[in-house]
């Protein structure tokens, strides 16, 4: 492994990521960090950019298939904006969660090596959309409006 991933709906200002508190449920205390988060799983960082468009209600990562694949959801419709980011990282700093084999974290801000500029209308086969009743059920167990 070269580099962790760190992927992004807004376009970085500077060179470094700064680290920022996630936001997940708390059900996952380890998403919840003050951290740079990255993983391994490049389709995983593309993923996770595509759930942080501003648009979006949100997502779920559901499972990670032999093949590399991703079973991921995105609620709230497909996103809007036309590119995604995906950051490029040095693995030195970062630390494996014990939730999640492909996630990790950094508490001190990391320089970009790379970032690559990715159209988000090529990024539908990466992710499915839930149906209007999904949407409505999750939303409402996340009490999310």
């Amino acid at each position: 492994m070269d580099y962790l991933y760190h992927g992004s709906s807004r376009k970085l200002r500077g060179e470094y990521l700064l680290p920022h508190k996630g936001d997940d449920s708390e059900e996952r205390p380890e998403n919840n960090l003050l951290a740079v988060y990255a993983t391994d799983h490049r389709e995983l960082a593309i993923i996770m950019a595509l759930i942080s468009c501003e648009d979006i209600l949100g997502g779920s990562i559901d499972e990670y298939y032999e093949d590399g694949r991703v079973n991921a959801t995105l609620y709230g419709g497909f996103p809007k904006q036309e590119y995604i980011y995906l950051h490029y990282l040095p693995i030195e700093g970062f630390s494996q969660t014990k939730i999640d084999k492909h996630q990790f974290v950094n508490p001190n801000k990391v320089k970009v090596v790379k970032t690559e500029k990715i159209k988000v209308k090529e990024c539908k086969n990466l992710i499915k959309l839930a149906s209007k009743e999904e949407t409505i059920y999750w939303s409402r167990k996340y009490n999310i409006t």
